[in-house]
């Protein structure tokens, strides 16, 4: 037998067998390193990012992901149940708490009384300064019933101006032909039988009443109308 046909397999020609691990040991092709064939770039980093993107919305949900509004809403309605029962114990322990409140509410209601006081108190000041004008008002008034107060004349000029004085102070007049009577406004002078009178209406004025918001300064004095038989 000749030297080439007692040559093992893979051995060299010079009679030396290949080390382990060389290129001439192995019998397939060697795999790359890198991305797989077919793969590009892009789709490495499509990929990547796809996974950074999931971690990041895993990382978004937390404990409170799942909370409704009625949890929300009950949350605060129990802190403010909570906030209310603090203060009536503090009450409870601070015996001085409600004598404070209570002084409150006396100052507001002095407070109150004492600036109607002062508001009445004014009206009747203004009064008395103009109950000696309500002859003249009444002088106005005939004098106007009687066709004395031409419009446009010096005289009718002089009584707007006086009866616009006397209502910027606040004074009132009130008594009209055919509204009921009524005794606590009006002053009876005379009652005349109307034949169909069902109801006592005011049949003239004869004097106007004024008032300054609660003072009534006086009674406007009427003729009452009142039925044929009454």
């Amino acid at each position: 037998m000749s030297n080439e046909e007692q040559r093992a397999p893979g051995e060299d020609p010079n009679g030396e067998v290949p080390a382990e691990g060389s290129e001439a040991n192995v019998s397939g092709p060697v795999p790359q390193e890198g991305p797989v064939a077919g793969e590009s770039r892009g789709d490495a980093g499509r990929a990547a990012e796809s996974g950074e993107g999931s971690e990041g919305r895993e990382g978004s949900e937390g404990p409170d992901a799942d909370l409704t509004v009625d949890d929300i809403l009950g949350s605060e309605q129990s802190a403010e149940a909570a906030e209310a029962d603090t203060a009536r114990a503090a009450g409870e322990e601070n015996p001085y708490l409600e004598d404070l409140r209570r002084l409150t509410a006396e100052y507001a209601n002095y407070r109150k009384r004492t600036e109607a006081n002062a508001a009445l108190e004014k009206q009747r000041a203004v009064a008395s300064a103009v109950t000696p004008l309500l002859s003249v008002l009444d002088d106005l008034d005939r004098a106007e019933q009687h066709g004395d107060l031409t419009e446009g004349s010096a005289f009718a000029t002089i009584a707007q101006k006086l009866r616009g004085t006397v209502e910027r102070l606040g004074v009132e007049s009130f008594g009209e032909k055919g509204e009921p009577f009524d005794p606590q406004l009006h002053e009876a002078i005379a009652q005349v039988p109307v034949p169909g009178t069902e109801e006592h209406t005011v049949l003239d004025v004869i004097e106007r009443g004024y008032r300054i918001g609660d003072v009534e300064l006086r009674p406007a004095k009427v003729a009452v109308a009142v039925g044929a038989d009454g």
